[in-house]
């Protein structure tokens, strides 16, 4: 009779290949939020990085205060924008008339503020431009059949041309703002601290649950991947749309105001210059271009990336010819950091 082979209970390795190997309950944490947010940790990596070489090609400079808040007095107005470009950009479209709308809704605030009016009011004013102005781009996309690329260049040099027309290149000059309120509440400083971050801070943190938490948020991210597929789940595909575009114009219309705040003029070229940094800050951050993947947090840090390249390549000894090239550079690198990155690659 063939004797019954059992395992020995008493034996070490028997009861160590049966023990469950334990995890304690932050490493499953820990690993989800590295997946979950790999994109915004990788553009992370990418400024510190940055910064850290600015640091040793000039330690003066780089712990001095100072660089630091000329930076953060500039950085709110991109946020401004960057944040709602990163809705758009999720929901499969592209959004380039946003310099003209900064430019717009400020004039209108800057107009109310010179004919003596409350700068609240002047404020009231500028948003309601931009969400009028923003209807009007998401309406031409969406309703009009255009592509969104060409619809809203257009759009930019339309409202930008309009500006220049009426205004014949003048600017307009707000000495008195700065003994207003809202220049107080919107524009100034606090322990060294320039006033406008914090509420840029806010209104990331904000966007970031409206597009995490928020039915909003899923329905952008369902719409920009499959279209089709949102319709017959019963969302509104193009209300959807056409919502991002407004979400855009009323970004604009506070980056606009912010900037007249700060530099005490209204100019007729305001927003040119933020076009192209912010759509680098954009994808820098890890938010692609063909839609349905997006990140509101990525998309801040990478503003943060982009305008600290500029101060950092001229603090760092390099004459400003640099800029351009380094520019390019940090662009690159992000780009193909996030293509082998993001899961729809791997």
């Amino acid at each position: 009779m063939s004797k019954t082979m059992e395992p020995d209970l008493q034996s070490p390795l028997s009861s160590e290949a049966a023990r469950p190997e334990w995890k304690h309950p932050s490493d499953h944490w820990l690993r989800g939020f590295v997946i979950d947010n790999r994109a915004a940790l990788g553009t992370l990596a990418v400024f510190i990085i940055m910064m850290g070489a600015f640091l040793i090609a000039n330690p003066t400079v780089f712990t001095t205060w100072y660089l630091y808040r000329s930076v953060l007095t500039t950085l709110p107005v991109a946020l401004f924008v960057v944040v709602p470009l990163v809705f758009v950009v999720t929901c499969g479209e592209i959004d380039l008339s946003f310099p003209a709308t900064m430019g717009f809704a400020s004039w209108v605030f800057a107009l109310v503020v010179q004919a003596g009016y409350d700068p609240f009011l002047g404020i009231a004013a500028a948003l309601a431009t931009g969400t009028l102005l923003g209807f009007l781009v998401g309406s031409l996309v969406v309703y009009g059949g255009l592509s969104s690329l060409i619809a809203t260049l257009g759009m930019n040099f339309l409202l930008r041309g309009l500006i220049q027309i009426i205004n014949e290149g003048r600017s307009t000059a707000l000495t008195g703002l700065s003994d207003s309120w809202a220049y107080t509440i919107f524009s100034s400083q606090v322990w060294g601290i320039p006033v406008q971050i914090f509420w840029a801070l806010a209104f990331v943190v904000l966007s970031a649950m409206l597009y995490n938490r928020h039915r909003f948020g899923a329905q952008v991210r369902v719409v920009g991947d499959n279209p089709d597929s949102a319709q017959q789940m019963g969302i509104d595909v193009k209300r959807v749309r056409v919502k991002v575009f407004i979400f855009t114009g009323i970004g604009a219309a506070i980056a606009g105001t912010f900037s007249v705040m700060i530099n005490f003029t209204w100019w007729p070229t305001a927003g040119d210059g933020y076009l192209l940094p912010v759509l680098a800050s954009v994808f820098v951050g890890g938010t692609p271009t063909w839609g349905g993947i997006g990140t509101v947090v990525g998309g801040a840090i990478g503003a943060v990336t982009v305008s600290f390249i500029q101060t950092g390549v001229v603090a760092a000894g390099l004459s400003g010819f640099y800029v351009q090239f380094f520019n390019g550079l940090i662009i690159i690198l992000s780009l193909l950091g996030h293509k082998w990155n993001q899961a729809r690659y791997r």
